[in-house]
Order: structure tokens, then C-alpha cells, then sequence
């Protein structure tokens, strides 16, 4: 994780003003990905074929989810184009929030 202060945190997303660390995307740690990587993010409703019930990895080889066992209870996830054939879906707790952090530090 950096060094500069919280802009959002719900223990599995981490946002601050240089990037965003999604914990657990690895059975081994996190993923950091800087604002300037991220093309889109875009928000999905979660459904019963669209992550809704995956709690962790990815059943198409293209949308990557991390470890969230909450994630059965949300009902809007984020899908992060950053130019690679896997896009990482995060569920954060206020995915709003996190769209507005991500748009606000894009180039």
C-alpha cells in the first residue's frame, strides 16, 4: 500500500491519491493500480451470471474478482479496463465513492 493518507477504505478496496489497491485480488496479496493505468471503470448491476455469487477468481478467464465474501450481499460491482485481456471487478462498499475517487484522479 503507499504511504499517503486513506481516501477511501473499506478493508478490501484502498484508495489514496496515486492509486488504488484492491486486497486479496491474489491468493498471495494485493493488486496496486495506479490512477493513470485505469482506462474505465465502469459500474454493473451483480446478478446470478455476473459475479453476484463468485466470491473469489473468475469463471470467464476475463473478469477477475477478488476475495470478497460479502460480495453475495452487494448489488453493484465496478468493472477497471486497464488494457489487459483480465479486468479486475471490484465490489466496494460504496462504489459511488469509488468511481468519484477514480474520475477525479484520472488524467
Amino acid at each position: 500500500m503507499a504511504s499517503s493518507p486513506a481516501l477511501y477504505d473499506d478493508g478490501r478496496i484502498f484508495c489514496d491519491d496515486e492509486g488504488l489497491t484492491i486486497r486479496w485480488y491474489y491468493l498471495w496479496g494485493a493488486k496496486r493500480i495506479p490512477y493513470r493505468r485505469i482506462r474505465a471503470a465502469t459500474t454493473f448491476t451483480l446478478g446470478a451470471l455476473r459475479g453476484k455469487w463468485r466470491i473469489w477468481g473468475s469463471g470467464d478467464l476475463t473478469h477477475w474478482y477478488n476475495l470478497d465474501t460479502t460480495r453475495p450481499h452487494k448489488e453493484t460491482g465496478i468493472n477497471l479496463d486497464i488494457g489487459r485481456r483480465a479486468r479486475p471487478c471490484i465490489t466496494p462498499d460504496d462504489p459511488q465513492r469509488v468511481i468519484d475517487i477514480i474520475a477525479a484522479h484520472r488524467p
